[in-house]
């Protein structure tokens, strides 16, 4: 099965893991790699800070450097509405593999230890050491998945010399995007405070809703900037506005607004707090604002990893790859710390949405892809 990329992706799919459940799926991973001749180590994390269980898995074959490391997660998020197939039963439709987690990022796996067994099988896999680093929190918190066991190597002196991301990475055709960085993340919670009253008699109330909104079109008004070299412009999407009102004849006490910042290296989270606060205090009005920085925009300067990457993309599919920093956060975000890092995978166009696919051409040609990465990466990191 393991030098099978569809029928292990058919057996990773069937297995429901919507974070944080396992429900077998580190398992199927550990009986495909331990006749590889991979000593597969599990790692749950979570229960001892009172939090539910996270199944991660870190799998290493050789001992020989460089250490080329996979790193990706099992766990998938909820089915939602609107499948006309099964969501779990990895079925195959005209020449497409359907199931939640095919393209995100299942699949990947599926083909990255398949590229791996045929390389072992070769004889080929003697001059460096494999190894993947898998969770089941990639789609959650992210607190007791990748950090935690990236924390866990450290402590025994565990070194990765490069990292390949199963991300689904492509937003049209198998090989025509390489991510390299990704922008960082900051949500914020902004709290307007006034005081309740009847809407007959509005000047014995203090209705914090005109400040809100006068609070949201200061920070709404411009861009935050036009991009940088790496990366594309930051952004502020509006998330949520809510009183809580159930009454039309009231006005309430305070308003709230959630919102999520997308921001380059032109900016980090402090100085983004600092730009907030500055258009908030210009509005007036009493107010609470709660800001949760999830990541810092980070890029992987192109090099050997990314060379050996791009050239393995054109010997297999004629295209060569773009190099962006697009997209959401992903684990590469806690992998940058440790060695160079870059996301390659499969077509992204139905990730999270119902009736979520990968073609079965695209597992063949990406299991080829990872194959020609493994071959090429160790003479490139010389």
């Amino acid at each position: 099965m393991s030098t099978d990329p569809l029928a292990l992706a058919q057996a990773l799919i069937r297995r429901p893991s919507v974070t944080p459940a396992d429900e077998g799926a580190i398992a199927v991973l550990e009986e495909a790699l331990r006749p590889l001749g991979f000593a597969c180590t599990r790692l749950a994390f979570g229960a001892a800070e009172g939090r539910p269980v996270v199944e991660n898995l870190y799998a290493r074959r050789g001992t020989a450097e460089p250490n080329i490391c996979f790193a990706g997660h099992t766990d998938v998020v909820p089915v939602g509405d609107g499948w006309t197939v099964a969501p779990f039963d990895a079925v195959v439709i005209d020449g497409h593999l359907y199931g939640r987690g095919a393209a995100d990022m299942k699949g990947a796996i599926a083909c990255f230890i398949a590229a791996a067994a045929r390389l072992i099988a070769e004889g080929g896999a003697d001059k460096l050491s494999i190894s993947l680093l898998i969770t089941g929190d990639e789609e959650g918190r992210a607190v007791d998945g990748t950090c935690r066991v990236l924390s866990w190597l450290a402590e025994r002196g565990e070194r990765l010399d490069a990292c390949i991301v199963g991300e689904p990475s492509c937003p049209g055709t198998l090989g025509d995007t390489i991510k390299i960085g990704r922008r960082g993340s900051l949500n914020g919670t902004l709290r307007v405070l006034g005081s309740p009253g009847h809407s007959a008699y509005p000047e014995l109330a203090d209705n914090p809703l005109p400040r809100l909104l006068d609070m949201l079109k200061a920070i709404t008004d411009e861009p935050l900037d036009l991009g940088s070299a790496a990366f594309q412009p930051s952004t502020l999407a509006l998330t949520s506005i809510d009183v809580g009102n159930t009454a039309t004849n009231v006005i309430p006490g305070q308003a709230e607004a959630k919102f999520n910042i997308r921001y380059n290296d032109r900016h980090t989270a402090g100085s983004l707090e600092s730009w907030l606060r500055q258009r908030f205090d210009a509005v007036d009005g009493n107010y609470e604002l709660d800001l949760d920085a999830s990541s810092a925009p980070f890029v992987t300067a192109p090099g050997p990893l990314t060379s050996a990457m791009i050239g393995a993309i054109r010997e297999v599919t004629g295209l060569t790859p773009v190099l962006n920093t697009s997209g959401g956060t992903s684990d590469a975000r806690f992998i940058k710390a440790a060695c160079p890092v870059a996301e390659f995978g499969p077509v992204n166009q139905t990730i999270h949405k119902a009736d979520e696919r990968v073609s079965l051409a695209d597992l063949e040609a990406l299991t080829v892809i990872y194959h020609h990465m493994l071959r090429d990466l160790p003479d490139s990191l010389c």
